[in-house]
């Protein structure tokens, strides 16, 4: 029986990174599959919502965190940090453990841990209607921007309105939080 229910940031060890690309997978899946009831044009390899290449990229240029309740693993979070800018480029909670306040609290030890950001960002996509409720309603982030094939994001340029129509044919939403 688990009596800490604490949650707690572990830097992400280079043992458990397999399995946190798969939880991760398996968590950003859950929800399109939930959204949609199937598999659709939104899966970037054809299996998965956000492709093993993605999440090795966001580890390898960010800081990777497990998220932990007592010894489980929960979740994970990927972010960077430049001074006073911060991005949250990937946050998951495991499916079985959602609607516990789990990413809430991972979300408040983030900035707890990071005094120095005064703004956060971070990218949903248009469906992810949880994500949105979560990033707006439980984290205090603002909806400021919407990335489509008309507007594509002109921080990134190897993405073009081709690349998103072909991934998220209906967008991203930008959140930004100031502190």
């Amino acid at each position: 029986m688990q009596t800490d229910n604490k949650i707690i940031l572990i830097p992400l060890e280079s043992t458990d990174r397999e399995q946190f690309i798969k939880d991760n997978q398996e968590a950003f899946n859950y929800g399109a599959l939930e959204e949609f009831g199937r598999r659709d044009d939104h899966f970037e390899n054809g299996e998965d919502i956000i492709s093993q290449k993605t999440i090795e990229e966001s580890i390898d240029g960010g800081i990777a965190y497990r998220i932990m309740q007592g010894r489980e693993k929960v979740g994970g979070l990927i972010l960077t940090v430049d001074g006073s800018h911060g991005e949250l480029e990937i946050l998951f909670v495991s499916p079985k453990f959602h609607s516990k306040g789990i990413g809430y609290a991972a979300w408040c030890e983030v900035e707890r841990m990071y005094p120095q950001v005064t703004v956060w960002e971070t990218v949903t996509p248009y469906f992810e209607t949880r994500n949105i409720h979560f990033y707006v309603n439980r984290c205090g982030f603002h909806i400021v921007e919407f990335y489509n094939s008309h507007h594509p994001d002109p921080h990134d340029p190897e993405e073009s309105s081709h690349d998103i129509d072909e991934q998220f044919p209906d967008g991203m939403f930008r959140f930004e939080k100031r502190l």
